[in-house]
């Protein structure tokens, strides 16, 4: 391959990946194609990572193995940059093999030198001698401090806001139960005269819906972050407080509709975004609307007219860990 060939293909290497860099680590906002290159990568193996967790029988080791997703993703992310980088620079420097003594006998040398400097591990069998080699190997070395420090303040602040996150799904148990549910939680506060403690429910939902669609959607890597806790799900936690806002505004008779309303404004804007950070195109989000809209208003006007106990919405709530050990304790009575 041609020198100048070489050198123009590994700087637009170089100049793509740190721009792909600066967009998901160091920009604090959410931005389009993002993860540009290692979303779709990290995409593929979350699909790989799923299909082996759902053939798990025991549910606890499948919570398990889905749980380290998160923390394996960020490490694959800048694995994934690091190795982009060493190729890149590896091809500035064969390019300028010429500026370096001993000349590299090969690409695979070339290779070496790079990987070598970014780490860095230079043990000084190869140096530049020219104005162009000491100008790569410089902003190589450059690059691999920066990509050690973003790597570390990222660790922190995504740690940072999943703390942040769980603090809220942990003590909506209390009021709404273990899996939670609207219905609960709003059992839970006309049976025990809690209606400052739903109104607050609601105004802290409300914060925590506009932290997590800033903090999600600039580092989506932390929607692979599971709860840590037995029958919780961050997930399940934002439907069951959605469904009591929902059934509040629009069936139930309680001061708290302001609040509601506040609370169901924010979090569908959270909704809305995530569906779009999962490629939740537009048209299969009317089709939904529409095929909603045969069953779900009449529904609820014929389960008033019968004055039905308002179901369950959102999701399966199923105490799986709890049917497990329930289904251990059937196989034993049979063995007996």
């Amino acid at each position: 391959m041609p020198a100048w060939l070489e050198i123009i293909g590994g700087l637009l290497l170089c100049l793509i990946i740190l721009y792909d860099l600066f967009q998901s680590v160091v920009l604090p906002r959410p931005a389009i194609n993002k993860f540009a290159l290692v979303r779709p990568v990290l995409r593929r193996i979350w699909l790989g990572w799923r299909w082996a967790g759902n053939r798990m029988s025991s549910i606890a080791r499948r919570e398990t193995w889905l749980g380290t997703f998160g923390p394996v993703g960020v490490l694959t992310m800048f694995g994934l940059w690091g190795l982009a980088l060493v190729l890149g620079y590896s091809l500035l420097i064969d390019g300028l093999r010429a500026q370096i003594h001993p000349v590299p006998e090969d690409f695979g040398t070339s290779l070496y030198f790079s990987a070598t400097t970014l780490v860095p591990l230079s043990y000084g069998d190869l140096v530049p001698i020219g104005e162009g080699a000491r100008l790569v190997i410089f902003a190589e070395s450059a690059t691999g401090v920066i990509l050690a420090a973003l790597a570390i303040t990222l660790l922190f602040s995504l740690y940072g806001s999943f703390q942040a996150r769980e603090e809220s799904v942990v003590t909506l148990d209390a009021i709404a139960g273990a899996p939670p549910s609207g219905v609960q939680l709003l059992e839970n506060a006309a049976e025990h005269g809690m209606h400052e403690e739903l109104v607050s429910t609601f105004d802290e939902w409300r914060k925590w819906s506009a932290m997590v669609l800033e903090s999600h959607l600039a580092y989506p890597i932390l929607l692979f972050f599971r709860s840590s806790h037995d029958n919780e799900a961050w997930l399940n936690s934002f439907g069951a407080v959605m469904d009591a806002a929902t059934l509040v505004m629009s069936t139930v008779d309680d001061k708290s509709e302001g609040s509601a309303h506040l609370m169901a404004k924010v979090g569908n804007h959270l909704v809305e975004d995530l569906a779009w950070y999962f490629n939740g195109s537009e048209d299969a989000w009317k089709e939904f609307a529409r095929l909603r809209s045969r069953y779900a208003s009449p529904l609820n006007q014929l389960a008033q007219q019968l004055s039905i106990i308002p179901a369950q919405w959102i999701g399966d709530r199923t105490y799986l860990p709890h049917l497990e050990r329930a289904g251990r304790g059937r196989r034993r009575r049979r063995e007996k």
